[in-house]
């Protein structure tokens, strides 16, 4: 299914259509702070398979989820204060910021395997906060391409393709997206580590 929205005009009806689609574990494309994305619900292990099938992403790389609030990143990850104070600065500035957090491991294991970090962001888009805020609970969010590929700043293109099971269920489209990857971040140590400026 394609769907055309605006992102800062986002309608009940439209919000409520692609949620419900998350909710019945389909797997989406959709405007993020930054570029195109494809997610699912962060706790559907079968959607995010069909995400890296799609991707042909290795299994093994872990992905990114996105989240409606600091209270909801504390809800998964554990967040000292000292890291709490960190958040609620980088978060509050101009450029999208993924920190890696330590993980409570109530998410699918095939978001992170092996690996007790995840990344986490809260994106700067009303459209995004509003999806995952009325899903109750964080969305994957990784780029739109097969990996390794140019990423997709405009789904358009899709609009009259026929989508088929191995396909994402929705495509969202918002426009064209002029924006690059957000900042990357580790604080799974008491060193702040830089991974991606």
């Amino acid at each position: 299914m394609y769907l055309k929205i605006n992102p800062k005009k986002i309608t009940s009806a439209e919000l409520a259509l692609i949620v419900k689609s998350l909710l019945r574990g389909e797997v989406i494309v959709y405007p993020t702070d930054t570029i195109y994305g494809i997610g699912c619900l962060a706790t559907n292990t079968k959607a995010i398979q069909k995400i890296k099938a799609i991707k042909k992403r290795d299994p093994n790389k872990p992905l990114l989820i996105l989240v409606s609030s600091l209270y909801m990143a504390k809800k998964y990850c554990f967040i000292s204060k000292k890291q709490e104070l960190i958040l609620k600065e980088l978060w509050s500035g101009h450029r999208p910021t993924s920190i890696i957090l330590k993980h409570r491991n109530l998410l699918s294991k095939e978001l992170i395997p092996k690996q007790e970090g995840i990344a986490v962001r809260l994106p700067k888009s009303d459209f995004l906060r509003k999806m995952i805020r009325t899903a109750g609970t964080p969305i994957v969010s990784t780029s739109f391409n097969i990996s390794g590929e140019a990423v997709w700043n405009q789904v358009a293109l899709l609009a009259d393709k026929k989508l088929s099971k191995s396909d994402p269920d929705l495509v969202i489209d918002g426009g064209e997206l002029n924006n690059k990857a957000s900042k990357i971040i580790d604080l799974t140590s008491d060193t702040i580590k830089i991974i991606r400026n």
